[in-house]
């Protein structure tokens, strides 16, 4: 028996199909696959597959259906049915954005495998930057665009990557690398501090009859200061027991029953909700709750925008999963005011992502450039791809066969162009 967890995960799609063929050969001898998959290719080749759902979180955890590709495309109650049949699907945009007329430019780039080459990335658009693995994508945007970029504009100390100048950065004002990176190493960060938007709710609390009267001022309502927080636990709800030669075992606090505030903090209650209570609600029981406090409620709408209205606004940190992560990092950025001269870079944003969330991702990275900010993408994803208004295609191959540019252009260009391994793939989906 073989289990493999998205093997598909940063895999161009030439090499995803040498993959297939591998794992087809391995059932072939007579073994077993265990595959956990977001990827097209992957479902269509299974010979049985199981589809758990139909939302994420606590709308998760069912078994939607169960058989072939056509059983799953059969079921009502199936989300990955209705993109694997084409009741639902990503569009195309029906035109490419022209940008503002500006563009950033490196020259000389020769980090890793990059054969000196200079790219023009044009701003004010969304930029996919693709190929097969080993072609140099990361190498030319992690490692020379943003390392050099973050020392300029953000004043970070980073080593960028071999390259002679970059030019055109005085028409940017901030970087932003958002990756799947966690939100925060402790139990203590949740998606409510890490947006800011705990700083408003307990602002809310403190203005309230009861903390009033009590002189409760908003840091009562914290649960990482003495005061409101219950010092059993100083805060966290849970209480480690460290066990010799086993791995610690973590318990609810006795004292407060996992609820992190003592109990007259509790007793301060707005709409008939203590603060423990808003922190256990889901974003949309929330965005319903506060929809009355525009500060609280904008914050909370943008996390609900990049599809993430199942978690709780107090959800540790530390189970949130990569792309859950990277979407509260993005809902963050659409929280704060444009200035239009941002530029973003994503790697591989769509690791992880059921094709739903593909769908929504798109949506809120269509937000980010209509603002007039530049977005780029290091992608193997089509769906992403196909949606881009420029696209770099670096290659041919992988490794030393690669590190030159294969063509650059919308995506109907680069699906023109013969020598382009990312073109061919394109090619059927800008028809659908």
């Amino acid at each position: 028996l073989y289990i493999l967890d998205e093997p598909s995960i940063g895999l161009h799609q030439r090499d995803n199909d040498k993959l297939l063929g591998t794992l087809k050969n391995l059932r072939d001898l007579g073994n077993t696959l265990i595959v956990v998959e977001h990827d097209e290719d992957t479902m269509r080749a299974a010979d049985f597959i199981v589809d758990i759902g139909p939302g994420a979180g606590i709308n998760g955890g069912e078994l939607i259906a169960a058989g072939s590709v056509d059983d799953i495309i059969n079921c009502e109650r199936s989300i990955t049915g209705m993109y694997l049949s084409g009741k639902r699907k990503i569009p195309v945009p029906e035109k490419r954005r022209k940008g503002n007329g500006k563009k950033l430019t490196v020259f000389g780039a020769q980090q890793n495998n990059l054969k000196n080459i200079d790219v023009e990335f044009p701003l004010g658009k969304f930029i996919a930057v693709t190929g097969v693995s080993g072609s140099g994508k990361s190498s030319l945007v992690n490692e020379i665009l943003y390392k050099y970029l973050a020392n300029v504009l953000n004043g970070a100390k980073k080593r960028p990557g071999k390259f002679e100048k970059i030019t055109g950065v005085d028409n940017l004002d901030k970087v932003i690398n958002i990756d799947q990176s966690p939100i925060g190493r402790t139990p203590r960060s949740n998606p409510a501090t890490y947006t800011g938007v705990f700083n408003d709710i307990r602002e809310l609390y403190a203005q309230t009859p009861d903390a009033k009267q009590k002189g409760y001022k908003a840091n009562r309502f914290s649960f990482n200061v003495k005061g409101g927080r219950c010092e059993a636990c100083e805060g966290d709800g849970i209480v480690k027991i460290e066990m010799h030669f086993l791995a610690d075992v973590y318990v609810p606090c006795e004292v407060c029953g996992g609820k992190r505030y003592n109990r007259e903090t509790l007793d301060v209650k707005f709409k008939g909700k203590s603060i423990f209570d808003v922190l256990e609600m889901t974003v949309d029981e929330g965005a319903e709750f506060f929809e009355a406090q525009p500060k609280i409620y904008r914050k909370l709408k943008t996390l609900q925008d990049v599809g993430l209205g199942y978690i709780k606004i107090g959800q540790s940190a530390t189970t949130l999963s990569g792309g859950e992560a990277q979407r509260v990092k993005l809902a963050t950025e659409l929280s704060k005011r444009s200035t239009g001269k941002t530029i973003y870079i994503l790697d591989e944003p769509t690791t992880g992502l059921h094709t739903a969330d593909v769908h929504r991702l798109t949506t809120v990275l269509d937000m980010l450039v209509n603002a007039g900010n530049t977005v780029v993408v290091i992608e193997h994803n089509l769906d992403i791809i196909k949606t881009a208004d420029y696209i770099i295609d670096l290659g041919p191959e992988g490794g030393k066969g690669g590190g030159t540019i294969v063509k650059t252009g919308t995506p109907e260009e680069i699906a023109d162009c013969e020598n382009s391994y990312t073109g061919q793939y394109l090619k059927p989906l800008l028809k659908k």
